[in-house]
């Protein structure tokens, strides 16, 4: 199953071409956001009023005439953690579509109230049980396939299926039913790229998860959905219509970004021979490591937000009701924040990031992101002795304008 085609179906849909588009094919779209925070952390962007009437039916979504996009990193903090002002809820009209309520949509003080259900799901004690028995096994199984080979491509082979089948555990899913389940997630998290198969594995995940969760509720286990059925805070429970989308979330919040995520840090050490030795040869840095590929490639550049009443944000009013895309990427590279910024440093003086968001919604997962990302680096390190880029390989870089990773990241090494 590590080969790039798993979970592929007949009709020759490639998961990791269609994220590849996806990510949109821009490789340093850093030179701009710093141009545009230079003349206005805060941007006004005017468009056009969708065209009405006609036989094309429009995609459901948000209708906009303007749009602010917020650049540094104080400001894009300001709006994250002023969920007063700034709301979240315009998701229900995107990724709500084919995902149904999730707490992405959600505002205090309901956010709260399901983010403590959900939360009891992902604490530290649960995460441990994890570590070895899921994350570990699985990182073992992939690298395991090609060990041997002494050359390999960590994305397709590694990044790429290593969080979906870390999920596919943690949900407690039968391992045959593992290539539906990517070749699904993988359709769901591509909404962008092709809504109507996003709308179709949607409802499909849906039936899916509802027999799970039927089972579950008659015979419990020690999962992820057990967890989530049992999980109670002041006397209430999920429902199954409060469950389904909080599955569904896993996968873009769980799994792509981490791919991504993964991907980044393999990247930015390969590039540089020698921030790999002195990870390699000294493993505390390891964290340090992850939260500065983290904060040099944000494996998700934009997040949303809606102006809830008349606002003023450094210095530049939005209207109540305005589209407010807080540029993630650019507020990780502010050079008011991180000297040279486009730098990738493992040793740079650690200050948060806000490639996990901030405030309220800061990503649930996260702890689980940054665990992952650390059993695989070591384990990648462990066990591929004189890990090198590919030098036959041609111009491996990140990309993206949406979302941003490697889209192959070929290698060798010296074989088991």
């Amino acid at each position: 199953m590590a080969s790039q085609q798993e979970g592929s179906p007949e009709d020759g849909y490639d998961p990791m071409r269609q994220f590849a588009e996806l990510a949109g094919d821009v490789r340093d779209p850093y030179p701009m956001f710093a141009g545009i925070r230079a003349d206005s952390p805060v941007l006004e962007v005017h468009f056009g009023s969708r065209p009405g009437g006609g036989s094309r039916p429009q995609r459901p979504g948000p209708r906009m005439t303007s749009l602010f996009t917020v650049t540094s990193h104080a400001l894009a903090q300001e709006v994250l953690t002023d969920t007063a002002r700034f709301s979240s809820g315009g998701y229900a009209l995107t990724i709500g579509q084919v995902m149904g309520r999730t707490i992405l949509q959600m505002d205090p003080p309901e956010h709260l109230r399901h983010r403590a259900l959900v939360a009891k799901a992902f604490r530290a004690r649960v995460l441990d049980t994890w570590s070895d028995t899921i994350i570990g096994a699985t990182v073992t199984e992939l690298i395991d396939a090609f060990a041997g080979d002494g050359r390999a491509d960590l994305v397709p082979q590694l990044a790429f299926p290593f969080p979906v089948r870390v999920i596919a555990r943690v949900l407690g899913l039968p391992e045959a039913d593992w290539p539906r389940f990517l070749r699904l997630s993988t359709e769901l998290i591509a909404v962008m790229g092709n809504w109507e198969r996003a709308v179709a594995a949607s409802r499909e995940l849906r039936g899916y998860f509802g027999e799970i969760i039927a089972d579950r509720r008659r015979n419990t286990r020690d999962d992820l959905v057990s967890q989530l059925i049992s999980a109670e805070v002041e006397g209430h429970r999920l429902s199954d219509e409060e469950i389904y989308p909080f599955l569904l979330l896993l996968l873009p919040a769980g799994a792509e970004t981490t791919y991504r995520s993964s991907s980044n840090l393999l990247f930015g050490l390969l590039a540089d021979p020698g921030q790999l030795a002195a990870v390699r040869g000294d493993r505390d840095l390891v964290p340090q490591a992850i939260e500065e590929a983290l904060r040099w490639e944000t494996p998700l550049l934009t997040v949303a937000r809606t102006a809830t009443e008349d606002v003023s944000l450094g210095g530049v009013p939005i209207p109540a009701g305005g589209f407010v895309a807080v540029s993630l990427g650019a507020a990780n590279r502010d050079p008011e924040r991180y000297p040279d910024p486009d730098l990738f440093d493992v040793f740079r003086e650690d200050k948060q990031h806000l490639s996990f968001g901030d405030g309220a919604h800061k990503c649930l997962g996260m702890h689980l992101a940054r665990l992952e990302m650390r059993v695989l680096l070591n384990a990648v390190l462990d066990r591929l002795p004189g890990l090198r880029l590919d030098p036959d390989a041609e111009d491996t870089h990140i990309h993206g304008l949406i979302f941003r990773s490697p889209p192959n990241l070929p290698v060798r090494f010296d074989p088991a």
